[in-house]
C-alpha cells in the first residue's frame, strides 16, 4: 500500500511540474507573437507617443555613431523632441533621421539638440 501512495505521489508532483513549467513558457510565447504583430510595418495597431519615444530611443542606442545615452527624446501627439549635446552636427543630422523613420512619426524637433565640440 506505501508503495502505491508513493507512487500516486509521485506522479501527482510530476503532473503539477508539467503544468508549473509550461505554463510560463506558453505566456512568454503569446507575448512575443503580440510583440512581432505590434512591430510588423502593416499592423493596424494605432501607435502612441509612449511607443514612439521607446522606439526612437531603442533605433538610437542601436546605430552606431550616434550617441544614444546622450539623447533625450520625448513624444507628443506625434513630434518627436529630441535633446542633449552630441559633439558634431553629422551626429545630430544621424539622429533626426533615425527619428524620422519610426512608424507615426509625425515631425521631429532637434532645436534642444546641440552640438558641443569634444573634450580631448
Amino acid at each position: 500500500m506505501k508503495v502505491r501512495s508513493n507512487a500516486k505521489l509521485g506522479v501527482a508532483l510530476l503532473g503539477a511540474l508539467v503544468v508549473a513549467v509550461s505554463l510560463p513558457m506558453s505566456v512568454v510565447a503569446q507575448d512575443r507573437a503580440q510583440t512581432t504583430e505590434a512591430e510588423e510595418e502593416d499592423s493596424a495597431q494605432p501607435v502612441n507617443d509612449t511607443w514612439i519615444t521607446t522606439k526612437v530611443k531603442a533605433d538610437l542606442m542601436a546605430t552606431s555613431d550616434v550617441p544614444g545615452t546622450e539623447i533625450g527624446v520625448e513624444t507628443v501627439n506625434g513630434t518627436v523632441k529630441l535633446s542633449g549635446a552630441v559633439d558634431s552636427k553629422a551626429k545630430a543630422d544621424k539622429a533626426v533621421a533615425v527619428a524620422k523613420k519610426i512608424k507615426g512619426v509625425k515631425s521631429v524637433d532637434a532645436s534642444a539638440l546641440t552640438v558641443a565640440k569634444a573634450h580631448k
